[in-house]
């Protein structure tokens, strides 16, 4: 009971050691909280450096983050993470959108940053304080806010933080000195710029409302641990000039004698309770009044360390994490902090003031009792302060407000019911009832502009009666209130009254209202026309389909003949242009086309709608002249033929469209024919555009009939010639030829006959040469096109018409001159025509044809004279030139001279003309040309190789080369020898005999190459010394014949001896290789093919014993080494005295053995090298030979062996003795101990191993001793690796596959006490208690499940069958679901009913609560209603009913469904009344019924009304009438004869026929009295007559009586009433005709009208 009574809520959300974080990175530096939202932390695991988030409001969902940052810290609401590297480097990403949002690099290194709100960074550095904005575009670096205060230079920061309007900041920091933790702080003015250095711990900004005060005073609070003691200080910052000033607090803080150096650090207010939390660093939490200063709580919450904490704002309190890992919140418990202060700290004003600040519960009482008090002294004001301040509004109440009003006045005061809402307006907002009351009065009193005032400050809780009273002063204010008040109608009305429409569409769509907008809409049209249709419009396109009938709108415009609003509202209501609105767009086109023709063709022309009727409207457009729309809509040809012929108002562009849109070939067909036949004249110019735009559609040919039927050659030609470019019927093109020419288009003809590809060019020929045209140039460009040159040069001459193929060459085509030539020839012409033709168009005409013309006809000397006049104008036309060669060597003219000097003839062709007549001319052309192909041919052909060898050498081509060298030249060899007897040796330049040889060397010819060589080298000649071809000499014949290498070595000696020593020994030739050597005094690498090619051990000793030279013995060591003569190859390299291959000489006769021969080498390496191979090899040698004397000499010497290598690899040799020798001498210990183990030593193994420190060590000693069963010294190791969690499962599995159980939990119990006892640790004893000693199981978890792994205890727990232990699991890893399922499954083990309900209320599966719901049906039925009150608010009490309907168990859950009732749920009723109706219970039956009513009313009235108890029946007639069933409760009431109930439901009625007919039946029953009644009851509902008949019937005058002068009171105050209206009509309009009269008489003529004093008599 003390627990419950604490004033606090004390919650551990989570710790961060279960959930895998590591105890070194729980710490201030490592783990961040910036909100209550996320926990950052930064660890490093054996993958790298890792950053941890940790989710709180998503079920502490874990996210990590291959990271390495020197901090990180999350945004305290978004998933946005701040990173901070190498002290300087900030960035900044979105974790959601995976971008990054900024980035900076600073210039000093950041020692503290934090978010101070959820967009803005504080960065502190050594010597500045910044803030950085990362959502602010404009702002890309920090913004430097002021210099940090030399008092935290030495300080550790801690903390920061802002006020609520961002106008102060205070800069925590903390620093040893004198022996304790001291604190600084550095607050700051944003306003003034200013510093102020504080000694504190922690500090807190808050906003507490005074009393009497209308806004919050800010306050700034701290806390300080000096050497005197501790305090909390309280100030106010920037204090008020009007209002209550906060008085400054200074109390003392309590701290423990046990906790001396403990201190403040946390400090976080509450605006909610107005209480300051204060959290110090060992856990102890303070709670302190914010207004008094009092201190109301103070306990330990934790014994660890607190280093970081953070607003929990859920609960309005504060959230901390300790060293250990616990994230905790402390808050005010709502429920007990007022009776805990009332009761133990006995403090009514503290509980009084904080219960009003916070809306709380327990001080009640108090309240009540000081308001009377105060009421009771006349106090009213203060009275009027408790009440307005009174927790939850418990003294705001009518009856309140009521007392105020009776109140008497006090002289000098306002009125005590002013003085009430005086204060209410202070505090805050009135609540309906207060401000209906205080509207009133201020209307009266026509203080409109107060009550205006009030609403825009949202003081006064709006409603519909409010707005009722205010719209009898303003409706435009009502309306104010009514929207405020959400009441839809009168808003609606309200705006149709201030003429408000537009906004009247927007509002219902907003409220989901829909009035009677007919009503509305027609209300509008008659004030405001243009507004109406607007509004209509609005209606129309309403997003959820129109609000009116479109028809209805339109007869509202067209009743008053509104035919433009009725258009335009149309044309925005039909834009969707649907079937179904067909009938509405005839009915817009008619009105418009009767009315407005130019505003239904506009409507027409936007083509709109597609569903009218078009034959109408196509009639209604022909008879208001419009045309083309008529067009558009008609389908019968014969109305288009009719209409269509008016094409002087029809647009021609659209006509053409037209054709093409909507006839087809044979309409289009008849509609031209009619249009020419009707007026020719005015329509050939738009058929011609129609035959032109749609000529392949209708057919060329017809399109030509049809003009040529009404012979109109101009439209013919005009239609012709838009389509003559693109046809493909040579025929049509000849017939606009035709009409071009009848119509005088001479230059139209000249073009097609140009440009034109698809005539037939011999039926156009003819018909030119026919029509005899004055101008023959159309001809000519035909016959010139198609190559009829020779008819049109017969035709011309034939004619006489010499000027026009003057013409023809000069200016048409000079290129068809050697044509015309040809032709003029093959008429023979005169020789002299032709010769003054060929000077007219000298330089025009292109040679090559014109020789080719004439040499065909062998008349080639009649352009002689031609030639010479072309050449002597500078041509360089190689046509020329051959046409010139060629006569001379017809004419023997010095053929050889010219060939040789002239440079502009074609060598081939001249060649080729040569060839038969002298070859040697040929041979001549072909050389000048270089036409290498043809010289060979012609030289092959006529036997001239020697001319042929001179040409290629001097040519010097490789190509060439390899076309005459190849073997398939038959003549390959005579040639050779021209070139080697002849060629070659005439030859000077070194050049050319190079290529020769290249191309013997290319061609394969290796016996031909080397005696070209030998006649080149060996004979005397320029090239005797030639390194190059000595070279080739040599290698030629390497390659083609060896046996001559050997005599060329001896001979030669300017070739490249290394080269070809090298060459020959690729190519085997070792003997001539090694003479080259010998002969060059090269003795390694003579040597060298001794050894490696020759391969002969004992010629190359003998050579090194003739030329004994310390290389040539290294070399040989090095060869016999190989050759594994191991022996002799260390005698070689110690007569070399060359230690250098000391690494290979080791590795060979270490792998063979030779440890005796190869200390001699190694001591003679040690001589010159110091290298550890050396050392550590004789080390190995000694050991192996067994000279442990010099074996430990030399290990005791000076020495640079790698003596951990010798010493593994002896061990690996199992020479523990001399490896246990070395690893001593090393200090390594923990191949010590292992080599302890192997010589049976395990004592002075785990004194090694102790000394190793190493894991590998202890576990391999632990796995010795255990094998020898040493327990003891296994468990020594055991302890040691048990703490390295990677471990702890090898060494559990081989104690486990030995059977060593119960010593593997003594080793594992007594490593719990370990500084370092890890999760693992705890988890692995865990696992084995449940297997091996189950009763231990329990008290192991009670004690330590915070440090378990819960998954793998659970999984050990259902192996082993441990429910109550896996119960207790899943509880604390919040597995609520699991916990509640097992315990069902095992209720026999599991099952208590407190904790199970505790658990079911945690589940997030809602199925579970069902399913509980049934096992308690089935295991646990007492108990079943004490469940379902704790599953009630989470439960669907609808699926509950079904369950317990079905299993028909309903009683049981009686008061469940009593409690639930409150739900007003439709299931819930109706079983409560099955259940009522079963028991009989009608009082509670009438009670449900009228106060809940989500039920059947009529199947339960149905039911009721049958029932045997008349309570049932008349609860049914009661039903009926809550439902309008007006007959059916009357009956039922009448047949129970409770007559009451049936005058009262008639009454309740209002309807006339329903009062009357139950009047008859009582008169017919005879029951006076009920009569007598229903006259008074249903005074206005029945009518006079109808009581004045049946008295007369019936004699009733006696009961009628009243009921009779009364109707005639009446009667008479209405006619009295009426009189007095009739009166005062009367004189308003006396008073109004007097008004009018006119002051000063008739004027001119009298009072008629001068309009009508017009002439008379006329």
């Amino acid at each position: 009971m003390a627990e419950a009574a604490l004033p606090i809520q004390f919650q551990e959300h989570l710790n961060l050691t279960a959930i895998g974080i590591p105890q070194e990175a729980i710490g201030f530096n490592s783990c961040t909280l910036e909100s209550d939202h996320y926990i950052c932390v930064r660890e490093t695991t054996e993958s790298g450096a890792q950053v941890v988030i940790i989710d709180l409001h998503n079920g502490n969902s874990i996210v990590r983050r291959n990271i390495s940052a020197d901090s990180a810290i999350m945004n305290p609401t978004q998933n946005v993470l701040a990173l901070r590297a190498q002290g300087r480097t900030l960035q900044i990403f979105n974790l959601d959108l995976k971008q990054k949002l900024k980035s900076h690099t600073m210039d000093e290194d950041v020692v503290y940053w934090k978010w101070f709100n959820d967009k803005s960074l504080v960065l502190v550095t050594d010597t500045s304080i910044y803030h950085w904005d990362i959502i602010d575009s404009t702002q890309p670096a920090p913004v430097k806010i002021t210099e940090r205060h030399v008092s935290l230079a030495s300080s550790q920061l801690i903390n920061y933080h802002v006020d609520h309007d961002g106008k102060w900041s205070v800069l925590i920091g903390i620093a040893s000195e004198q022996g304790r933790v001291v604190g600084h702080m550095q607050l700051y003015s944003m306003d003034r710029k200013q510093s102020q250095p504080i000694e504190g711990h922690a500090a807190a900004f808050a906003r507490l409302r005074l009393d009497g005060a209308t806004t919050d005073s800010k306050l700034f609070s701290f806390a300080t641990r000096s050497a005197t003691g501790a305090k909390l200080h309280v100030i106010e910052i920037d204090p008020q000039a009007t209002g209550p000033k906060y008085a400054k607090k200074a109390v003392d803080i309590y701290l423990p004698a046990d906790a001396a150096s403990d201190f403040p650090v946390a400090l976080q207010a509450s605006e909610k309770y107005g209480v300051l939390y204060m959290l110090t660093k060992h856990g102890f939490i303070h709670l302190y009044d914010l207004e008094s200063g009092t201190c109301i709580f103070m306990n330990r919450i934790c014994n660890a360390m607190v280093f970081t904490s953070c607003v929990h704002t859920s609960s309005s309190g504060i959230m901390a994490i300790n060293r250990k890992g616990q994230v905790l919140s402390v808050a005010v418990d709502e429920n007990t902090v007022i009776p805990y202060i009332l009761k133990t700290l006995q403090n009514p004003g503290v509980a009084i003031a904080l219960a009003s600040r916070a809306g709380l519960s327990g001080a009640d009482d108090l309240y009540v009792q000081q308001f009377s008090q105060l009421i009771a002294a006349g106090q009213y004001g203060d009275a009027a302060r408790v009440a307005a301040t009174s927790p939850r509004g418990i003294l705001r109440t009518p009856q309140t407000i009521e007392q105020f009003k009776h109140l008497p006045a006090v002289p000098g005061q306002p009125s005590p019911i002013l003085q009430y809402f005086g204060t209410l307006l202070d505090k805050g907002t009135l609540n309906r009832h207060e401000s209906i009351e205080l509207a009133r009065p201020v209307l009266s009193s026509n203080k409109k502009a107060l009550l205006e005032k009030w609403l825009k400050e949202n003081k006064l809780e709006c409603s519909e009666e409010l707005g009722d009273i205010v719209h009898g002063y303003d409706a435009v204010l009502a309306l104010s209130v009514y929207l405020r008040g959400n009441v839809p109608a009168k808003v609606v009305a309200c705006f149709a009254e201030t003429g408000q429409f537009d906004k009247i569409l927007p509002y219902c769509s907003k409220v989901g209202y829909t009035p009677d907008f007919s009503v509305l809409l027609q209300n509008l049209v008659r004030i405001n026309p243009e507004k109406g249709a607007e509004f209509a419009t609005q209606l129309a396109n309403h997003e959820g389909g129109s609000l009116v009938d479109i028809n209805k709108v339109v007869d509202i415009f067209m009743s008053q003949n509104m035919i433009q609003q009725a258009t335009a509202f149309l044309l925005d209501a039909l834009k969707n242009n649907v079937p179904e609105q067909g009938a509405l767009q005839t009915r817009l086109l008619e009105m418009n086309l009767m009315s407005a023709p130019q505003v239904a063709d506009a409507i027409l022309g936007n083509d709109m709608f597609s569903y009218y009727d078009k034959s109408r409207i196509a009639l209604l457009c022909e008879k208001a002249g419009l045309f083309q729309r008529a067009l558009e809509h008609f389908e019968d040809i014969g109305d288009i033929k009719r209409v269509i012929v008016h094409t002087n108002v029809l647009n021609p562009d659209w006509l053409v469209q037209f054709f093409g849109n909507k006839l087809s070939v044979e309409q289009s067909l008849e509609c031209l024919h009619e249009m020419l036949r009707v007026n020719i004249r005015q329509n050939l110019q738009v058929v011609i555009q129609i035959s032109i735009k749609y000529s392949e559609l209708l057919g060329p040919q017809r399109i030509i009939s049809l003009f040529e039927e009404f012979k109109s050659f101009e439209g013919l030609y005009y239609y012709l010639q838009s389509t003559v470019n693109l046809t493909q019927d040579p025929d049509v093109v000849l017939k606009y030829i035709r009409s071009a020419c009848q119509i005088g288009q001479f230059t139209e003809v000249e073009r097609i006959c140009r440009d034109n590809n698809v005539y037939n060019a011999e039926k156009v020929k003819n018909f030119l040469k026919e029509a005899k045209l004055a101008d023959q140039l159309p001809l000519i460009i035909v016959c010139d096109r198609f190559n009829f040159i020779h008819d049109l040069v017969l035709y011309l001459y034939q004619n006489q018409q010499f000027q026009f193929i003057e013409t023809y060459v000069q200016k048409v085509n000079p290129t068809r001159t050697p044509a015309v030539v040809g032709g003029l020839i093959d008429v023979d012409c005169e020789e002299s025509i032709i010769k003054n033709l060929l000077q007219t168009v000298l330089g025009l005409v292109p040679l090559e044809e014109l020789v080719a013309e004439v040499e065909k006809r062998n008349r080639l000397k009649l352009i002689l004279p031609f030639l010479e006049a072309t050449m002597a104008t500078g041509s360089q036309d190689p046509a020329l030139y051959n046409a010139l060669a060629k006569i001379y060597i017809d004419s023997n003219n010095n053929p050889e001279k010219f060939l040789r000097e002239n440079t502009l003839y074609d060598s081939l062709n001249v060649g080729k003309y040569c060839e038969k007549r002298d070859p040697y001319l040929a041979f001549i052309a072909y050389e000048k040309g270089q036409n290498d192909v043809e010289l060979v041919q012609i030289t092959n052909e006529n036997s001239m190789f020697k001319h042929q060898a001179r040409y290629l050498v001097a040519r010097a081509d490789e190509e060439l080369w390899s076309l005459v060298l190849n073997e398939n030249n038959i003549h390959r060899r005579q040639l050779i020898d021209q070139v080697v007897a002849t060629a070659v040796p005439e030859s000077s330049s070194p050049d050319d005999v190079s290529v020769a040889v290249k191309a013997f060397m290319s061609a394969d010819l290796p016996i031909e190459l080397i005696e070209l060589l030998e006649k080149i080298i060996l004979e005397p000649s320029p090239f005797n010394d030639n390194t190059n071809l000595q070279n080739l000499l040599i290698l030629t014949a390497i390659k083609a014949d060896k046996g001559k290498v050997m005599d060329y070595v001896h001979r030669l000696d300017s070739y490249d001896s290394a080269d070809i020593a090298q060459i020959a020994v690729d190519n085997e030739l070792y003997e001539e290789a090694f003479e080259i050597f010998k002969k060059q005094k090269s003795h390694s690498e003579a040597i060298g093919v001794l050894v490696d090619h020759i391969m002969s051990l004992d010629r190359a000793e003998a050579y090194a014993e003739k030329i004994d030279t310390p290389e040539v013995w290294s070399l040989l060591g090095k060869a016999q080494l190989n050759g594994l003569r191991i022996n002799d190859a260390i005698e070689s390299y110690i007569r070399a005295n060359d230690p250098s291959n000391y690494l290979e000489v080791i590795e060979i006769a270490s792998r063979a053995g030779k440890d005796e021969e190869l200390v001699k080498f190694l001591i003679l390496a040690r001589k010159t090298i110091r290298e550890p191979a050396v050392d550590s090899q004789l080390l190995l040698s000694y050991a192996r030979i067994g000279k442990f004397p010099e074996f430990e000499e030399l290990l005791s010497g000076a020495n640079v062996a790698n003596v951990e290598s010798v010493g593994d690899t002896l061990f690996e040799e199992k020479n523990y003795d001399a490896a246990k020798i070395l690893y001593r001498s090393i200090s390594n210990w923990s191949k010590l101990a292992s080599t302890l183990v192997y010589l049976g030593d395990y004592q002075s193994a785990v004194d090694s191993a102790r000394k190793a420190g190493s894991v590998k060590v202890w576990k391999q000693v632990n796995e010795a001793c255990i094998d020898k069963k040493e327990f003891r010294l296994a468990q020594i190791c055991g302890l040691n690796l048990i703490v390295h969690a990677e471990e702890l499962l090898d060494l559990v599995n081989t104690y486990e596959k030995n059977g060593y159980f119960d010593e593997l939990i003594a080793l594992l119990e007594q490593g719990l006490g370990l500084e370092r006892a890890h999760m693992g640790m705890f988890t692995e004893l865990a696992i084995l208690y449940s297997k091996y000693h189950p009763e231990k199981m329990m008290e192991h978890l009670k004690l330590f499940w915070s440090r378990i792994n819960i998954p793998k205890a659970i999984r050990s727990c259902e192996d082993a069958h441990l429910w109550p232990e896996l119960v207790f699991l899943y509880c604390h890893y919040d597995e609520w679901d699991n916990a509640a399922l097992a315990i069902m499954e095992h209720a026999a083990d599991a099952f208590e009913h407190s904790a199970f309900k505790e658990i079911i209320v945690k589940v997030a599966n809602l199925e579970i609560y069902y399913r509980a719901l049934n096992f308690y049906l089935a295991e646990q039925p007492q108990l079943l209603t004490d469940l379902l009150t704790a599953l009630t608010p989470r439960i669907d009490v609808t699926r509950v009913v079904r369950m317990f309907e079905k299993s028909d168990n309903m009683p049981l859950i009686k008061p469940f469904l009593v409690a639930a009732q409150s739900q007003n749920n439709a299931a819930v009723n109706k079983a409560y009344h099955e259940l009522l109706i079963e028991e009989e219970d009608y009082k509670s039956l009438r009670d449900s019924v009228d106060n809940f009513d989500n039920f059947d009313p009529l199947e339960l009235a149905k039911r009721l009304e049958s029932d045997n108890l008349i309570f049932f029946r008349q609860i049914a007639a009661r039903i009926y009438r809550n439902n309008k069933r007006w007959t059916q409760s009357i009956e039922l009431s009448k047949s129970d004869k409770l007559f009451k109930d049936a005058i009262e439901t008639a009454a309740v009625s209002s309807k006339t026929e329903v009062a009357e007919e139950l009047l008859r039946y009582f008169v017919e029953v005879g029951n006076t009295e009920c009569y007598a009644a229903m006259l008074y009851t249903c005074y206005d509902l029945i009518r006079e007559d109808i009581v004045s008949e049946l008295s007369w019937r019936h004699s009733l005058n006696d009961y009628t009586t009243p009921y009779v002068i009364n109707k005639r009171r009446e009667q008479e105050i209405k006619i009295k009433a009426f009189d007095a209206f009739i009166e005062e009509q009367k004189q308003k309009e006396s008073q109004a005709a007097a008004d009018t009269a006119p002051i000063m008489g008739p004027i001119l003529g009298g009072g008629r009208l001068m309009l009508t004093q017009g002439m008379t008599g006329l």
